[in-house]
C-alpha cells in the first residue's frame, strides 16, 4: 500500500517536495513496523535445568511481589511482571521447560499495561505450564493501551522449552509470570531483561 501511494505521488504530483515527503514518512513507518514485528530465534546459554526460569520478554521488571492469584491458581505466589515498550522485541518465550496444561483468553479493557490493575482488568491470555519438577507456572500475556492483539501459540498438552516462542503481543505491553513462594529470584524492579536469555529465577 505504501509503495502504491509513493508511486502515484511520484508519477502525478509535479511539486517534488510532496512525493519526497511521502517517501520519507513511508520509510519511517515501514522501519517502525519492521521493528515491531521482528521475532528472533534465541538460545539460552546458561545451565538449562527443570528449575531454570527465564524472562518471557524483552523489557523492564515493573512488579515483583507476593500476591494471591485468584483467577486460575487460587493460591499465594510471587508475581514477576515485565513491561515492554514499543521499541522492544514483542515475541514471547516460554519461561520454563515443561508441558502446557491450560490455555485461556479473557476479554477486557486496554489500560496502560504499566498499571498494576492491568493484570486483572485488561485483555489477556493465560498459559499454565507444569514443569518436569512438578511446579505449576502461570504466564499471563496482557494487552495495553496500544496493543490490541495477543497471539498465543501453544495448545494444552504441548511440550515446551525456554527456547521456544510462546506467542506475540502486537505493539507490546506486559507479561506476568506467577511463581511458587519458595522460588529464588535473581532480578529486582527496574532491571532490564531479554526474552529467552535472562535467567530471572530458579525453582526449588
Amino acid at each position: 500500500m505504501l509503495g502504491v501511494i509513493n508511486l502515484l505521488a511520484w508519477l502525478f504530483i509535479g511539486l517534488r517536495v510532496i512525493p519526497l515527503t511521502f517517501s520519507i514518512v513511508s520509510g519511517i513507518i515501514f522501519l517502525l513496523v519492521l521493528n515491531f514485528f521482528r521475532s528472533p530465534r534465541r538460545r539460552f546459554v546458561g545451565e538449562n535445568t527443570p528449575q531454570t526460569v527465564v524472562s518471557s520478554v524483552d523489557g523492564t521488571v515493573v512488579a515483583l511481589e507476593e500476591t494471591y492469584e485468584a483467577e486460575i491458581l487460587h493460591r499465594r505466589v510471587i508475581q514477576l511482571s515485565v513491561f515492554m515498550t514499543v521499541f522492544n522485541v514483542h515475541a514471547n518465550w516460554f519461561p520454563v521447560n515443561g508441558k502446557v496444561e491450560m490455555v485461556s483468553h479473557q476479554p477486557g479493557r486496554f489500560l496502560s499495561a504499566y498499571l498494576p490493575k492491568a493484570s486483572a482488568e485488561n485483555e489477556r491470555s493465560a498459559i499454565v505450564i507444569k514443569t518436569d519438577g512438578g511446579h505449576e507456572i502461570l504466564v499471563r500475556q496482557i494487552a495495553g493501551a496500544i496493543a490490541r492483539r495477543i497471539v498465543t501459540y501453544p495448545e494444552p498438552g504441548d511440550e515446551c522449552s525456554i527456547e521456544d516462542h510462546l506467542g506475540f503481543i502486537k505493539f507490546g505491553s506486559r507479561v506476568d509470570i506467577y511463581l511458587p513462594l519458595d522460588t529464588e529470584i535473581f532480578v529486582k524492579i527496574g532491571d532490564k531483561t531479554t526474552g529467552g536469555i535472562t535467567e530471572i529465577a530458579r525453582l526449588k
